[in-house]
């Protein structure tokens, strides 16, 4: 309970409004957000790329000087004494500073000590974080040779030394697996229930802002809602419906209805395709027609990222022109950049029963350390093939050796016809890779990135030319010509990134965790856009965290501990972990049951 006097909010913003003023631009952050956070609750930030959500959580910490408005923390006035409300709460950036080359236990030691923690509650503090977090197995571990999950938790231990009323999370959980991202907010409800800790969260894992109390809607600095989840999801009552026709591949028939009039959004759900429509709408059976095939549009209930969309999507204006609109994908549609992708790149749509990658046992090794064991795959011409697995599971080594950037220790590995142990440099010439952490050189402009890398593939003169003006369009990159890469906003980060790879039109396309932290729109513009290089025959081998993203592969096989745990189609892996209490599991389910199945012998 508050003390006498005390308000019953954690954290209130009052009109709070922020700018950030630089030689080219004013960027206007934050306008005149007033919202609340009640003690012993956890609410969720969301929003898209942009959106203000950290700058609100680095005001609220007190990391950057309020300029309009006010904000109170647990009663204290962060703007007159904001030294008094950092040392009553605890704030984890995206980036937490780990030191890579200290152990687990001196990452904690370091931290109790800056943070003035007593000796004497040191050790007890720091016995109960590593039991909480699971670390205690992994006291003389370096933090460089964790695994991104562990990383986070221990992150979160650093934050958490000494002991916070108010904790501030800002994106937590990116680039983390689900199991990973399930055990950290395990955490996160076992602080607020044990000891009344109140938490605010941002996130761009929609599933996660569902189990908040309250979630703050954000939207080009402004807050557009502020509700508990099940009101926010009821928003899209009677708008949500799965579409299926006979005859038509799932991508097809997504593209089709994204440009239907009154669906403002088509995502791949498993066998479907789900759709949400405008206020009023009717579904859109009719206006389908011309696809000459049996069509089933059955409504189902709404989900929390329905209403994500439809809200942002609805109270999104139209862009001015030759302006980027970085929420909803530029001057363009995000279906009719697609669409057009497909058309410029002038090939035909060709998926072919032909293996362009062959695996065949294939084998890494690290000294003693087996990263990838023996594992056996192929992925035809066409075909969107995803790897998934946890954090150190050996998806990253294996696509390392796909792209020839590592040799493998033992086995058959054949890229685009090569055999990567003999023709590793002429195999890269057929492929396009998009890195993890955006492969992009952050001093140079997006020209410079965009010249290099086409000077990379060895394209000169007119080619050269033609290419660039063909990514610059595509990806809507024009207006940014001028801009460092390291002050792209993220989604047009990836889009930059994205454009690199395929500057010398691959005929296969390796993405390693491409959407790691991007928000949910830029997310589905992202897999438009590869969804329609499928179509036209660009191979692709995908590595996601977002389980949902799986349901965009033809074939998946989930990796666990450097071998193939289980291989299949969406639905054959979902199948596997339908049960009684679970008629209709998700891809996240599924992928969970699987690794805790596997799991369960190592255990016992």
């Amino acid at each position: 309970m508050p003390a006498a006097g005390e308000s019953p909010a954690a954290l209130r913003l009052e009109k709070v409004s922020h700018a950030f003023v630089s030689a080219r631009r004013t960027a206007t952050a934050l306008r005149e957000v007033s919202a609340d956070a009640a003690r012993g609750t956890v609410t969720g930030v969301i929003g898209p790329d942009g959106a203000g959500k950290t700058t609100l959580l680095r005001l609220a910490a007190g990391l950057l000087k309020v300029q309009s408005g006010r904000i109170e923390v647990l009663g204290i006035d962060v703007a007159r004494d904001p030294d008094q409300a950092r040392r009553r709460l605890g704030y984890m950036p995206q980036r937490f500073g780990l030191y890579e080359d200290l152990t687990v236990r001196e990452n904690l030691d370091l931290y109790a000590k800056v943070q003035n923690v007593p000796a004497a509650q040191r050790h007890r503090r720091g016995g109960e974080l590593l039991h909480m977090t699971g670390l205690e197995p992994f006291l003389g571990r370096l933090a460089g040779r964790l695994s991104g999950g562990m990383k986070q938790k221990l992150g979160l231990a650093c934050t958490l030394v000494r002991v916070p009323e108010l904790l501030l999370l800002d994106e937590p959980t990116v680039g983390v697996d689900p199991v990973s991202r399930r055990e950290l907010w395990e955490i996160i409800d076992h602080l607020v229930h044990t000891e009344q800790l109140t938490v605010m969260v941002s996130t761009s894992y929609l599933d996660e802002a569902e189990r908040c109390q309250r979630v703050l809607l954000l939207h080009e600095g402004r807050l557009v809602a502020a509700t508990d989840p099940a009101s926010f999801t009821a928003r899209s009552t009677g708008r949500s419906f799965h579409v299926s026709a006979a005859g038509i591949g799932k991508r097809q028939l997504q593209e089709q209805l994204a440009r239907t009039p009154g669906v403002i959004d088509a995502t791949i759900q498993g066998a479907f395709v789900r759709i949400v429509t405008a206020p009023g709408a009717q579904p859109p059976a009719d206006s389908l027609a011309a696809l000459a095939a049996p069509l089933s549009v059955v409504a189902v209930p709404p989900r929390f990222e329905d209403s994500f969309v439809a809200q942002i999507k609805q109270v999104s204006a139209p862009p001015p022109p030759n302006t980027p609109a970085i929420a909803t994908g530029g001057t363009r549609s995000e279906e009719e950049a697609s669409a057009a992708m497909t058309r410029r790149e002038g090939r035909a749509p060709s998926t072919t029963d032909e293996a362009v990658i062959f695996a065949d046992r294939l084998t890494r090794r690290f000294g003693d350390f087996v990263a990838v064991d023996a594992i056996s795959f192929q992925v035809r011409r066409g075909e969107i093939f995803g790897l998934l697995g946890a954090n150190g599971a050996g998806k990253s080594t294996t696509f390392r050796m796909l792209c020839g950037l590592l040799p493998a220790s033992d086995g058959t590995l054949r890229v685009a016809g090569y055999d990567l142990r003999h023709a590793a440099a002429s195999a890269r010439g057929r492929i396009g890779y998009m890195a993890q952490k955006f492969s992009l050189y952050a001093d140079l402009s997006v020209a410079e990135n965009l010249r290099f890398f086409a000077s990379a593939y060895r394209l000169h003169g007119a080619q050269r030319s033609a290419r660039i003006d063909w990514a610059l369009e595509e990806f809507v990159l024009g207006p940014y010509l001028d801009v460092v890469s390291r002050d792209l906003p993220l989604g047009y980060k990836q889009r930059l990134a994205l454009a690199c790879a395929l500057m010398h039109a691959p005929e296969i396309l390796f993405l390693d965790e491409p959407t790691s932290g991007v928000d949910p729109l830029a997310r589905r513009e992202f897999w438009l856009r590869i969804n329609a290089l499928a179509e036209s025959g660009v191979t692709v081998l995908v590595t996601t965290h977002f389980m949902e993203e799986a349901e965009y592969c033809d074939r998946l096989a989930i990796l666990a501990q450097g071998r193939v745990l289980a291989a299949g189609d969406p639905e054959s892996l979902k199948a596997r972990a339908r049960t009684a209490a679970q008629p209709q599991p998700t891809m996240e389910d599924a992928f969970i049951a699987l690794l805790e199945a596997a799991a369960a012998p190592q255990a016992a």
